[in-house]
C-alpha cells in the first residue's frame, strides 16, 4: 500500500472551501455548494467531504470534535523563517484562528499553528532551507 492522500470531513463546505482556497491558496475549482472536493496539492490528494454525505454513504452517525481539534495536524512547509512569520501574519489577517505564534524550537525549526474554521490544526514551519523529500 502507498499513501494516496487524506481528507477532512467538514460541516460547512462553503466556509471550508473559502478558507482553503482564499486563505491557504489551495486551487479549488468546485462551487461552494458542492458535496465534496478532490484536489491535488503538491502531489498529494486532498479531500473535503461533507459529514452528512459520509454518514449517509456508510449508514452511520459519527461523533465530531468541537473547538480546536487535537487529533492531527496539516503541516505546510515554507523555505525560510521569514516566510513562517509572513504566512502566519497573512493567514491570521485573512481569518485563520491563531493557535501559536511563530517560535524557533530547540530542534531548529521555526513553526507556528493556526486553525481552520472547523478547528483543525495547521502548522506552518521551516528549517530555513528549501524542502527536500
Amino acid at each position: 500500500m502507498r499513501l494516496d492522500g487524506f481528507g477532512l470531513f467538514v460541516r460547512d463546505m462553503g466556509e471550508m472551501i473559502r478558507f482553503y482556497r482564499d486563505v491557504l491558496g489551495f486551487e479549488i475549482k468546485e462551487d461552494e455548494n458542492t458535496s465534496n472536493v478532490y484536489l491535488v496539492k503538491d502531489g498529494t490528494l486532498f479531500l473535503l467531504y461533507g459529514r452528512q454525505d459520509f454518514e449517509n454513504m456508510t449508514s452511520r452517525k459519527y461523533e465530531y470534535v468541537k473547538g480546536l481539534n487535537g487529533h492531527f495536524e496539516l503541516a505546510l512547509y515554507v523555505d525560510t523563517f521569514e516566510e513562517v512569520d509572513a504566512e502566519y501574519a497573512r493567514t491570521v489577517s485573512l481569518g485563520a484562528r491563531s493557535v501559536m505564534p511563530p517560535e524557533t524550537e530547540p530542534w531548529g525549526q521555526r513553526t507556528c499553528y493556526i486553525a481552520d474554521p472547523e478547528g483543525n490544526l495547521i502548522e506552518i514551519g521551516s528549517f530555513n532551507r528549501p524542502f527536500r523529500s
